[in-house]
């Protein structure tokens, strides 16, 4: 998928050996800023834990998107506002020894303020997805603990009553 020209759905090529037993986090994503998390598989897994798995990682692949296309759309923009300001000084975008030139802080405040504001609405949105997913992921993690514990303590009856002698 391209986003500008930029391929966003590039990921790390890096990845666990099939016999890791944890998660793996990989080296940050050069567009997105976010670390790849690849899930580790437990061998018996259980349906309620491949839920909450897939949640987990589309949950990933959902934030990856959304940091990738907004900190491009932010350097485009960024920029364009740099080139437009140096313009209307009357000046380059690099200097006489060819360095790249810059605004100072109060002048990229206008941009900073502009950006948020032109994109209030879509940032209230994402944080409203993310705390849905992520109360959504809280209850799967709780659901999937309880079970843990309970699957623990019917083992632990069960052994005592098969190995208690009879009488």
């Amino acid at each position: 998928m391209l986003w500008g020209d930029v391929d966003i759905t590039k990921r790390s090529i890096f990845r666990p050996e099939a016999t890791s037993t944890h998660d793996w986090i990989g080296p940050p994503n050069p567009l997105s800023n976010l670390r790849p998390i690849v899930y580790h598989v437990p061998e018996n897994e259980t349906e309620l834990e491949k839920r909450l798995r897939h949640l987990r990682q589309d949950t990933e692949d959902w934030n990856h998107d959304f940091w990738t296309k907004q900190n491009v759309m932010f350097t485009k923009e960024k920029d364009a506002f740099i080139f437009s300001q140096l313009n209307a000084k009357g000046l380059s975008v690099c200097d006489e020894q060819g360095r790249r030139r810059a605004l100072n802080a109060e002048e990229m405040a206008v941009f900073y303020k502009s950006f948020l504001d032109t994109n209030r609405v879509r940032h209230a949105d994402y944080n409203r997805e993310w705390y849905r997913r992520n109360f959504t992921i809280t209850l799967l993690m709780a659901r999937v603990a309880l079970n843990n514990m309970w699957k623990t303590v019917t083992d632990r009856h069960s052994r005592k009553k098969s190995s208690t002698p009879t009488t």
